[in-house]
């Protein structure tokens, strides 16, 4: 996608386009959590979004996410996001600094994240999605039906250092997203006749957040639009 303008004038455009569609939709943009994806770029970036008034970022790559979360231990208020998928053995690590995993897309890692030394943990119950697969590709991680998808959110609430908030999913490229994301939206439904207060979905990226807002979408993974594209190396 063509991305244009500074940072600061990014992300003010794609919290305008935020508003502009909660008001198309009825809803209230204060209910939309923004977080700014930031894989590939420096801890200086994260920085100069934290200025701007960012206090929420996303990190799909452990080893990245782990080098920019101690290099910013300072700003307190910032909230970490693990979005990408995680390995089991890489679980117990991601809890040191991790305030939210959208990623929980397997028994094994429920279990991974559930063990482990209390006293090294960020927070005594860390913040989880259950990842739902919307392709036919069993590969791509996450429960790959309805009922698998309400099966392995009952392991997450089963455990009590982890606390479920609701669905995290991706839109198929070859799915319009809006149909996509309204078997989301029926999913969660779902899922909160057994867990009332797990009302959170995770949807919506740079080129189909406006969908996602349309169909409920509480929490926008948002990256390019704002950050602009990857640094090239060297």
């Amino acid at each position: 996608m063509l991305v244009t303008g500074t940072l600061s004038e990014r992300l003010e455009r794609v919290r305008s386009d935020i508003n502009d569609e909660a008001t198309k939709s009825g809803r209230d943009s204060s209910e939309i959590t923004l977080i700014v994806v930031t894989k590939f770029h420096p801890a200086s970036m994260v920085r100069d979004l934290y200025d701007l008034g960012v206090r929420n970022v996303g990190e799909n790559r452990h080893q990245d996410a782990e080098g920019k979360a101690l290099e910013l231990a300072g700003l307190s208020d910032l909230t970490w996001h693990f979005i990408g998928q995680l390995q089991s053995n890489k679980a117990r690590v991601v809890r040191r600094y991790a305030d939210v995993v959208h990623s929980v897309d397997r028994a094994s890692l429920v279990h991974a994240l559930a063990g482990g030394d209390p006293q090294l943990r960020k927070h005594a119950r860390l913040d989880c999605f259950v990842q739902m697969n919307l392709t036919a590709d069993g590969g791509r991680g996450g429960a790959s039906d309805e009922s698998d998808m309400l099966s392995l959110a009952d392991r997450i609430a089963s455990e009590d250092s982890l606390r479920l908030l609701g669905i995290m999913a991706v839109a198929p490229l070859d799915e319009e997203p809006a149909h996509a994301f309204a078997r989301v939206q029926r999913a969660s439904s779902r899922l909160q006749l057994g867990h009332p207060d797990a009302v959170s979905i995770s949807m919506g990226m740079s080129n189909d957040f406006r969908a996602a807002i349309a169909h409920g979408a509480t929490h926008l993974r948002i990256g390019t639009a704002i950050t602009g594209s990857r640094p090239v190396p060297g």
